[in-house]
Protein backbone atom coordinates (compact mmCIF):
# COMPACT_ATOMS: atom_id res chain seq x y z
CA UNK A 1 0.00 0.00 0.00
CA UNK A 2 1.47 3.51 -1.03
CA UNK A 3 -0.14 6.28 0.97
CA UNK A 4 -0.26 10.04 -0.19
CA UNK A 5 -2.97 12.03 1.48
CA UNK A 6 -3.42 15.19 3.89
CA UNK A 7 -0.79 13.93 6.41
CA UNK A 8 1.32 11.71 4.80
CA UNK A 9 3.05 11.95 1.28
CA UNK A 10 5.19 8.51 -0.26
CA UNK A 11 4.86 6.55 3.04
CA UNK A 12 4.50 2.83 1.71
CA UNK A 13 3.97 -0.69 3.87
CA UNK A 14 2.97 -4.48 3.16
CA UNK A 15 0.18 -6.83 4.52
CA UNK A 16 1.82 -9.52 5.92
CA UNK A 17 -1.55 -10.70 7.47
CA UNK A 18 -5.23 -11.48 6.52
CA UNK A 19 -7.49 -8.46 6.80
CA UNK A 20 -9.11 -8.97 10.22
CA UNK A 21 -7.26 -12.19 11.25
CA UNK A 22 -4.33 -13.19 12.67
CA UNK A 23 -4.14 -10.61 15.63
CA UNK A 24 -1.48 -10.62 18.80
CA UNK A 25 -3.86 -13.20 21.15
CA UNK A 26 -3.61 -10.01 23.88
CA UNK A 27 -5.80 -7.70 21.10
CA UNK A 28 -9.19 -9.00 20.95
CA UNK A 29 -10.92 -5.64 19.77
CA UNK A 30 -15.02 -5.99 19.94
CA UNK A 31 -15.83 -3.49 16.76
CA UNK A 32 -14.09 -3.41 13.70
CA UNK A 33 -13.06 0.04 12.25
CA UNK A 34 -15.91 -0.23 9.98
CA UNK A 35 -18.40 -1.28 12.74
CA UNK A 36 -16.79 2.32 14.59
CA UNK A 37 -16.90 4.51 11.40
CA UNK A 38 -20.45 3.20 10.89
CA UNK A 39 -21.85 3.70 14.80
CA UNK A 40 -20.46 7.34 14.88
CA UNK A 41 -16.77 8.19 16.04
CA UNK A 42 -13.78 11.40 16.14
CA UNK A 43 -16.79 13.87 14.85
CA UNK A 44 -17.00 12.38 11.65
CA UNK A 45 -13.55 13.89 10.50
CA UNK A 46 -10.96 11.46 11.47
CA UNK A 47 -11.40 9.70 8.07
CA UNK A 48 -11.86 11.91 5.77
CA UNK A 49 -9.25 12.81 3.49
CA UNK A 50 -7.20 8.82 3.46
CA UNK A 51 -10.17 6.84 2.07
CA UNK A 52 -8.43 5.46 -0.50
CA UNK A 53 -6.21 3.53 1.83
CA UNK A 54 -8.70 1.34 2.90
CA UNK A 55 -11.73 -0.88 1.45
CA UNK A 56 -14.98 1.14 0.19
CA UNK A 57 -17.07 -0.91 2.31
CA UNK A 58 -15.71 0.51 5.18
CA UNK A 59 -17.29 4.48 3.96
CA UNK A 60 -21.01 3.05 3.37
CA UNK A 61 -22.89 4.36 5.83
CA UNK A 62 -20.05 5.67 7.62
CA UNK A 63 -20.93 8.87 9.96
CA UNK A 64 -18.45 11.63 8.06
CA UNK A 65 -17.62 15.12 7.96
CA UNK A 66 -15.99 16.60 5.26
CA UNK A 67 -15.69 20.27 6.15
CA UNK A 68 -14.98 20.33 10.36
CA UNK A 69 -15.74 17.67 13.05
CA UNK A 70 -19.50 17.47 13.98
CA UNK A 71 -20.10 16.32 17.65
CA UNK A 72 -23.95 14.73 16.18
CA UNK A 73 -22.13 12.54 14.18
CA UNK A 74 -20.69 10.80 17.19
CA UNK A 75 -22.88 8.00 18.18
CA UNK A 76 -23.03 10.12 21.90
CA UNK A 77 -23.56 13.35 20.44
CA UNK A 78 -20.85 14.41 22.61
CA UNK A 79 -17.20 15.42 22.22
CA UNK A 80 -14.86 13.14 24.00
CA UNK A 81 -11.94 13.85 22.14
CA UNK A 82 -8.72 15.93 22.80
CA UNK A 83 -6.90 17.63 19.70
CA UNK A 84 -4.62 15.94 17.44
CA UNK A 85 -1.78 18.65 18.60
CA UNK A 86 -3.05 17.61 22.33
CA UNK A 87 -2.36 14.18 21.19
CA UNK A 88 1.24 14.98 20.01
CA UNK A 89 2.14 17.00 23.01
CA UNK A 90 1.35 13.79 25.27
CA UNK A 91 3.54 11.53 23.01
CA UNK A 92 0.40 9.75 22.23
CA UNK A 93 1.48 9.94 18.03
CA UNK A 94 3.36 6.75 18.01
CA UNK A 95 5.79 5.74 14.68
CA UNK A 96 4.18 5.91 11.09
CA UNK A 97 0.46 6.69 11.98
CA UNK A 98 0.43 10.67 12.39
CA UNK A 99 -3.28 10.46 13.00
CA UNK A 100 -3.02 7.93 16.06
CA UNK A 101 -4.48 4.69 17.40
CA UNK A 102 -6.96 4.76 15.18
CA UNK A 103 -5.01 4.91 12.27
CA UNK A 104 -2.36 1.98 13.14
CA UNK A 105 -6.10 0.07 14.06
CA UNK A 106 -7.23 0.23 10.89
CA UNK A 107 -3.87 -0.74 9.27
CA UNK A 108 -3.35 -3.26 11.26
CA UNK A 109 -6.92 -4.95 10.76
CA UNK A 110 -5.59 -4.86 6.89
CA UNK A 111 -2.71 -6.62 7.74
CA UNK A 112 0.23 -4.65 8.44
CA UNK A 113 2.05 -5.52 11.17
CA UNK A 114 4.97 -3.85 13.23
CA UNK A 115 6.39 -5.75 15.95
CA UNK A 116 7.77 -2.99 18.14
CA UNK A 117 4.43 -0.46 17.13
CA UNK A 118 2.08 -3.01 17.31
CA UNK A 119 3.10 -3.98 20.63
CA UNK A 120 2.80 -0.12 22.08
CA UNK A 121 -0.53 0.43 20.60
CA UNK A 122 -1.96 -2.82 21.88
CA UNK A 123 -0.47 -2.25 25.46
CA UNK A 124 -2.57 1.09 25.26
CA UNK A 125 -5.73 -0.58 24.02
CA UNK A 126 -5.41 -2.59 26.77
CA UNK A 127 -4.54 0.02 29.70
CA UNK A 128 -8.41 1.42 28.32
CA UNK A 129 -10.49 -1.04 29.49
CA UNK A 130 -10.31 1.05 32.91
CA UNK A 131 -13.55 2.57 31.15
CA UNK A 132 -15.33 -0.50 30.96
CA UNK A 133 -14.68 -1.03 34.90
CA UNK A 134 -15.19 2.49 35.74
CA UNK A 135 -19.14 2.06 33.50
CA UNK A 136 -19.90 -0.98 35.15
CA UNK A 137 -18.76 1.06 39.18
CA UNK A 138 -20.67 4.01 38.66
CA UNK A 139 -23.74 3.08 36.12
CA UNK A 140 -26.94 1.02 35.90
CA UNK A 141 -26.46 -2.06 33.75
CA UNK A 142 -27.60 -0.87 29.57
CA UNK A 143 -28.18 2.51 30.80
CA UNK A 144 -26.15 3.92 27.91
CA UNK A 145 -26.95 7.36 29.04
CA UNK A 146 -24.85 6.88 32.25
CA UNK A 147 -21.34 8.62 31.28
CA UNK A 148 -21.68 8.93 27.46
CA UNK A 149 -17.78 10.63 27.46
CA UNK A 150 -16.49 7.40 28.99
CA UNK A 151 -18.89 5.54 25.89
CA UNK A 152 -17.77 7.68 23.56
CA UNK A 153 -14.47 7.01 24.15
CA UNK A 154 -14.59 3.34 24.54
CA UNK A 155 -16.42 2.96 21.16
CA UNK A 156 -13.37 5.05 19.65
CA UNK A 157 -10.94 2.34 21.17
CA UNK A 158 -12.84 -0.56 19.45
CA UNK A 159 -14.47 -1.56 22.90
CA UNK A 160 -18.52 -1.86 22.81
CA UNK A 161 -20.21 0.92 25.09
CA UNK A 162 -23.37 -1.02 24.99
CA UNK A 163 -23.38 -2.63 28.56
Amino acid sequence: MIVNDKMQKCYSYEYVAPMGADFAPDFQPQLTPKQMLQLGVFEGHYMTDCQNEFPKDWFAGAKLSLKKPNIKLNYFRVKSRMSLQEWRNRGWIIGPDPRGWFQWYCRYYMGRRIPDIDAIQIRRWKSFKRHVIQIHKNCLPFDITCRPKQRQALLQWAYTPFF
